[in-house]
Order: structure tokens, then C-alpha cells, then sequence
């Protein structure tokens, strides 16, 4: 490093150090293993220990206080987790007589060994981290002090987190939350995938390999699962995000542009009646949906009364018209989302670029096409590729309005079933865990090719910087 690329600071500390100063190493494992005092090496066993002597007492104490609690939790409970997790548990339930009565011996219990083991394996892998931590932290509080005459106080560690990585200490929260309620119970699910675990054995199960996948992709229709059954199910999951999403879309899309226009009236009333329809618990909107789509509800009895039709018609108990009757519905619950969406976006687009078009003698449809649009499909792009993926897991209104009937595919499924409410009954109803499991799975990596590609291809992704 030559003079000209020293920092002032750099050159400040080697003229108060001396002509024979050495820079340290980066702050890296390998270096504080080999360059690294006795205090920092011993790190690598007493995480804290460099950081104590060095009179970063809280730093120190944390480290090796996490460093206890890792093998209390190992030596009490992680060890016999991870002992048993090859075999799942072998142990039954039993029972011995005792003065004359019967008293009940536990047995393994193979959900809590299978989730236990998982936890496990996560927390050693969180404790090489840890330790890798110590070690370098150690080793820069080592060459800090030599450099400086003392490490670093936490009062100065703290105004540090507070401005050059307060990234860091804003992402830690957040990136624990996705690590516990995210990471562990999918690392959880995908392992459920490749056991036993259903109504058959519920306590104890064991490892079977990919025959659960092998299972989803026969062709013997009269098991829980199969290939048509799941084809079937992708297909129609599919077409009903495409048109949940993309009607919503164009029609929210449409009512905005409406309300937006110069010449309509009452533009803030006309967009709170659709806030308020937001205000309304979707639940209870879908319920009531339901109950009045029935062959004995509202709507039919009125159509009947003006004398419309001759029967009712059926709503949610023919397959065809039950599937359409979700995606009308769902209408009445998206577009109001849209609409707020779209306005904002509406309001934001440059009005110069309007006036030139005019000037260029734009008509309405060119400058739709070639301003308004690009504009709004630029922004919303990871709002629809999110949409979308909330549409394949839309639960609530598939659920609600026909609990997946009617005309049942298979053995586990109706003909408006979604993966979700597919993987639900698999689950709640039918105890079946493992070939849930499964159907998560891919159902995960159906819209992770989907939303991947997707998104790549957009404007969005390609030019992040700003619309052109």
C-alpha cells in the first residue's frame, strides 16, 4: 500500500507507532489463530475471554454466557434429541403393574424428537457462527488496543451500531423473526416430508426415503394422493390465480381510471364506499356470500320470485359454476385493494409526460398505451408477482365459500380445492402430515420458479433506478 492510498487516520497511526509498525491482518479466523495473542486463541475455547481481558465486560460476559447456555441445552436435551433422530424413536408405550395397578411407562414420541433434532442441528449451526464471532471480535479488540492504547467501550460499540451499521442492528430483529417463524419451521415441514407421519402413525414414525413423492406421482388413483389428483388440483390453482389476480387487476385498474378522470364527480366519495368495503372483516363478507349463494338462499329466491328462473341455480354445487362463483367473488373483495393501489400510482405519474404526448398529437389510447400503463405495470410489477403468490395460497376464500366442493377429484380432493386447502385437509382432516408436507413443498417450488422468472424479466428487476 503506497502513501498516496492511506487514509490520513492510516497515516496518523503509523507515524505515532513507528517507522517498524505492521498493519494487522483482516479481522479473520485464520489470522487471529495465528497472529492472535493467548487470550484471543484461547477464544476459540472461553468465548468472551480475549473481549474480558480487554475490558469489554459486556461483550465478553454475553458470549460467554450464550456459550453456557448452547451446552446446558446440549448436555440435557440436545444430545439425546440428536441420538434419537436417525431412528425417530423405537420406544412404545407400556404399561407395568404396580401394587396391584397398572401404571402407564411413556414411550418416544417421534413429532418431538423429529422437531427437537431439527432445533438442534439449527442451534449448531448458530453456535459455530457464535463461535467464529468470538474468535474475530477477540482479535480486533486485540489490535484496536494495541493500536489505540484500549478496545473499544460498549458506549463506543453502541454510537457505532447507531450510525456506520445501524443497518445491521435495524436487520437483526427482523432476520431473528424469519430464522424462528419462517426458516425453522419450513427446515421442520420439508423434514416431515420424508417420514411415516400420518393417521396411521401418529406417535411413532420413522424415516421412509421419497416414498411420499413417490406416492404424489403414481398413478394408482385409489391412494390419499396421485398424479392426476395433483395435476388436476396445480391446473385449476393456477388458472384461479391468473384470473384472481389479473381480473382484480384490470378492473380495479378501469374503476380508478374512471374516478380519476377530470370530468367525474364526487371523486372521494366514490373511493371511500370502496375503502369501506375494505373495512368490512373479509371473513364475514365471504360468509355471507355463502349463505346467500345457496340453492335455498337470497339470490336464488329472488330470481325465482321475479320470476326469472324455474329452479335455483347452482352456485356452489355444480363444479363449473362454483369454480366461477369464487373468481366473481373474490371481485368483490380484490378490486377495492387495486383501486387504492392504481390511484395512488395515477397521481404520481409526471404530467409533463402527458402534455408532451398532447402536443405530440397523442389520442387517448396512445397515451394510455405508451404512458399510463408501462407507468403502472413498472410500479406494480412486484405487486402483482405478490398477489399472484397470495392468490395460490388464498385459503380464505376457496375455503369459506365451497370448503372445496363440489365433485370431489380423488380421494382428498374437491374440484375447487386449492394446494392450501388441499394440504389443510390432508392435515386437519385426514391427520395425513407427510403427504402434506409434500404438497407444501411443491407448492413452494412452483411459485418460486414462477415469481422468480417473472420478476427477472420485469422492468422492475432490469431498471431499478427509475421509469424511462
Amino acid at each position: 500500500m503506497t502513501a498516496a492510498t492511506l487514509s490520513p487516520r492510516e497515516m496518523k497511526r503509523r507515524r505515532k507507532m513507528g517507522a517498524d509498525y505492521v498493519p494487522p491482518s483482516p479481522y479473520t479466523v485464520k489470522a487471529a489463530l495465528t497472529e492472535g495473542d493467548i487470550f484471543t486463541k484461547l477464544s476459540a475455547v472461553i468465548f468472551g475471554l480475549g473481549n474480558i481481558v480487554r475490558k469489554q465486560y459486556v461483550k465478553g460476559i454475553a458470549f460467554l454466557v450464550a456459550e453456557i447456555a448452547f451446552f446446558v441445552f446440549l448436555f440435557t436435551n440436545g444430545i439425546g434429541y440428536l441420538a434419537k433422530l436417525p431412528t425417530l424413536g423405537t420406544q412404545k408405550q407400556g404399561k407395568v403393574l404396580v401394587d396391584g395397578y397398572w401404571v402407564y411407562t411413556e414411550g418416544d414420541r417421534s413429532v418431538v424428537i423429529l422437531l427437537y433434532g431439527v432445533c438442534t442441528i439449527v442451534l449448531i449451526l448458530l453456535f459455530l457462527l457464535l463461535w467464529r464471532l468470538s474468535i474475530k471480535t477477540a482479535y480486533k479488540a486485540e489490535c484496536l488496543a494495541k493500536e489505540n492504547g484500549s478496545a473499544p467501550t460498549i458506549k463506543d460499540d453502541w454510537k457505532t451500531l447507531l450510525d456506520a451499521k445501524a443497518h445491521q442492528l435495524l436487520m437483526f430483529l427482523p432476520t431473528l423473526g424469519i430464522l424462528v417463524f419462517t426458516v425453522l419451521p419450513l427446515i421442520f415441514m420439508i423434514s416431515m416430508a420424508f417420514t411415516s407421519y400420518d393417521h396411521r402413525n401418529l406417535v411413532l414414525f420413522h424415516w421412509v426415503g421419497l416414498e411420499n413423492f413417490k406416492q404424489l406421482f403414481s398413478s394408482d388413483v385409489s391412494n390419499t394422493v396421485s398424479a392426476s389428483m395433483f395435476l388436476q388440483v396445480l391446473v385449476w390453482t393456477l388458472v384461479w390465480a391468473f384470473f384472481a389476480t389479473f381480473l382484480n387487476f384490470f378492473l380495479g385498474l378501469f374503476l380508478a381510471m374512471v374516478i380519476n378522470r377530470k370530468t367525474t364527480k364526487f371523486k372521494n366519495f366514490w373511493r371511500s364506499i370502496f375503502s369501506m368495503s375494505i373495512a368490512v372483516p373479509q371473513f364475514v363478507s365471504l360468509l355471507v356470500m355463502r349463505s346467500m349463494l345457496q340453492p335455498n338462499g337470497a339470490i336464488n329466491q329472488l330470481l325465482m320470485q321475479w320470476g326469472w328462473i324455474d329452479s335455483p341455480l347452482p352456485f356452489l354445487t355444480n363444479a363449473t359454476w362454483a369454480r366461477i362463483t369464487v373468481i366473481i367473488v373474490n371481485l368483490w373483495v380484490g378490486i377495492p385493494y387495486t383501486i387504492m393501489q392504481v390511484t395512488g400510482i395515477l397521481q404520481n405519474i409526471p404530467v409533463d409526460q402527458y402534455e408532451a404526448a398532447k402536443l405530440d398529437g397523442a389520442n387517448w389510447w396512445q397515451i394510455f398505451t405508451k404512458i399510463t400503463m408501462p407507468y403502472i405495470i413498472f410500479v406494480l410489477t412486484p405487486y402483482l408477482i405478490t398477489t399472484f403468490t397470495g392468490n395460490v395460497n388464498n385459503f380464505n376464500v376457496i375455503y369459506l365459500l365451497t370448503g372445496g366442493a363440489p365433485t370431489p377429484v380423488g380421494a382428498s380432493a374437491g374440484k375447487t380445492d386449492l394446494l392450501i386447502t388441499w394440504l389443510y385437509k390432508l392435515t386437519v382432516d385426514k391427520s395425513d402430515y407427510n403427504l402434506g408436507a409434500v404438497i407444501g413443498i411443491m407448492t413452494f417450488i412452483v411459485l418460486a420458479v414462477v415469481s422468480l422468472i417473472t420478476y427477472r424479466n420485469s422492468g422492475s428487476y432490469k431498471n431499478e433506478e427509475a421509469f424511462r
